[in-house]
């Protein structure tokens, strides 16, 4: 399988106040966490939102291994709802010292385009620096990152600074071409 370049870039927000609001588009548009911890629906949002976009590490994932990942401390699911339909998503994880990860964030293709995102990542952003509000024993917020690549939507980069991240790191290293899976396989958006 051939390798090709790929350039992921971090950002980060130092405080709450580097947060940018987003206007919140028109319609019965809604934010709900998925407090439930629920394998079958997370594995849903992942190959739906990023089957367009190659993320292909968490389809190998067991049953096992999706509950084991959901159940720790402070993990969150905070999905967007479009007329009642899941439009995307955003999961967090605390890390050590009062950091939190957007590990993933992405709406499915048929709903990009419609000011969903940037209102998503705001409010969920917000969720990430008040988790130790939800999470007893967790630190407070002192930092918010995550990371994005170049094989990611192509307003990805734009969207995360109009709220707020700033770079803090580039690297650009060799992968594998992976296929495009689509949310099941063999289906890809033309």
């Amino acid at each position: 399988m051939p390798n090709i370049p790929v350039t992921t870039w971090s950002l980060e927000q130092a405080s709450p106040a580097d947060l940018l609001p987003a206007d919140a588009p028109d319609g019965d548009v809604r934010i709900v966490r998925a407090e439930v911890p629920s394998p079958e629906f997370s594995r849903f949002l992942y190959a739906s939102v990023g089957g367009d976009v190659r993320w292909t590490d968490r389809l190998g994932w067991t049953y096992a291994q999706w509950q084991e990942y959901l159940d720790r401390p402070g993990v969150e699911t905070w999905v967007v709802y479009d007329r009642g339909t899941p439009a995307g998503y955003m999961e967090f994880v605390p890390q050590d010292d009062g950091v939190v990860e957007i590990v993933q964030f992405g709406l499915i293709p048929a709903f990009r385009g419609r000011r969903l995102g940037g209102h998503l990542l705001a409010y969920g952003t917000a969720r990430a620096w008040d988790l130790a509000d939800r999470w007893p024993g967790l630190s407070q917020t002192k930092r918010v990152w995550l990371h994005t690549c170049d094989l990611d939507g192509e307003h990805a980069m734009d969207n995360y600074r109009r709220r707020g991240f700033q770079l803090f790191d580039t690297k650009v290293e060799e992968e594998p071409v992976r296929p495009l899976t689509g949310p099941w396989p063999g289906a890809h958006p033309a």
